[in-house]
């Protein structure tokens, strides 16, 4: 017979796995006695998991929702999902989202077996992320990112390879602070300490992560937070596409929207003005689109000449779209 330990995951995997085991089958899956169970059912609750009983001769358990989420145990095929999930997500524009996949990520990276690490790799390889228009050649490499999170969390100095905007390569040592997602492109605020300053960099150009396990005593950082300590550092760069646009839509609405890229300022007559800069005009037009309200472009031209051609394309398509519905449902007739 398995030790109390042992069987005490086993049982809450089993809990995890269907919504409702009869006492007697579960016993009898775990090879014990019906008056054990009810003890290790007692041990869980103890550990804080919220285990309903019903009595009587049909009686069993259940995992209920509870006031906290406590641990879970999982198998190799969900480890592997939820770190190719987790991946995925830290790619979200959803607010929040991608920061907190990649703590996740750290700490199911951390304790997962080399086999399955490869897994995780192995199907990373063969997946083609979808890209929003933020332009090529912004891609972090997941296993950059875990690395750099958990020297942020431990607070490891690490090394790195850097190449700048101009090109030019460098090794770096820092003490990292904190990871920032900003603009669906990843950077480590870290000290750095050949420079003896704080910088900013991106995931993207950084390349070979490695802690020696020297800790460091933290810095106060020189900004708010570290997301306001990397916008200061992006203001100074140039872009070259600079958009506004007048929207027939409530500032709150919109900002909810597509806030996040640009800033949204009311107006008089109820709607709002948009002001975002990009490397390329594809992401503005998509999202000026996806509002689903009227909107009249300020600047600059080129966005103008770029809606002008995606509005001749979709109209050709809508005509012939029209004239094979009406072709089709005359056959039908």
């Amino acid at each position: 017979m398995a030790n109390t330990s042992t069987r005490t995951l086993r049982l809450l995997s089993l809990l995890q796995t269907h919504r409702y085991w009869p006492g007697g089958e579960l016993a009898d899956r775990l090879g014990v006695s019906v008056r054990t169970l009810r003890r290790d059912i007692d041990r869980l609750r103890e550990l804080g998991y919220p285990v309903e009983a019903q009595r009587g001769v049909d009686g069993g358990y259940q995992l209920a929702a509870g006031a906290a989420l406590p641990p879970l145990v999982i198998d190799d095929e969900e480890a592997v999902a939820l770190a190719v999930g987790l991946q995925a997500a830290a790619e979200s524009p959803v607010e929040g989202v991608a920061e907190a996949s990649v703590r996740v990520l750290a700490k199911v990276v951390q304790v997962m077996p080399g086999r399955l690490r490869r897994r995780v790799e192995a199907l990373r390889a063969v997946t083609v992320p979808v890209d929003w228009g933020t332009g090529a050649g912004v891609g972090v490499d997941p296993d950059v990112l875990t690395v750099v999170a958990l020297a942020c969390r431990d607070g490891e100095r690490i090394r790195f390879s850097y190449t700048a905007a101009d090109g030019r390569g460098s090794e770096r040592q820092v003490e990292p602070h904190r990871l920032v997602c900003l603009n669906r492109r990843w950077y480590l605020v870290a000290y750095d300490l050949d420079r003896a300053d704080w910088r900013s960099f991106r995931l993207d150009r950084l390349a070979a992560p490695q802690g020696g396990g020297a800790r460091f005593a933290p810095r106060a950082l020189p900004a708010a937070d570290a997301a306001e300590f990397v916008r200061a550092g992006l203001q100074g760069i140039p872009r070259p596409h600079r958009v506004e646009a007048l929207i027939e839509a409530p500032a709150e609405y919109v900002r909810a929207r597509v806030g996040r890229w640009g800033t949204v300022e009311p107006v008089a007559d109820g709607g709002c003005r948009l002001l975002m800069t990009a490397d390329s005009l594809d992401w503005p037009a998509m999202a000026l689109g996806s509002l689903g309200a009227d909107f009249r472009v300020i600047g600059p031209p080129g966005l103008l000449t770029l809606l002008e051609d995606w509005s001749s394309r979709f109209g050709r398509v809508a005509a012939a779209g029209g004239g094979a519905g009406a072709e089709a449902g005359e056959a039908a007739e």
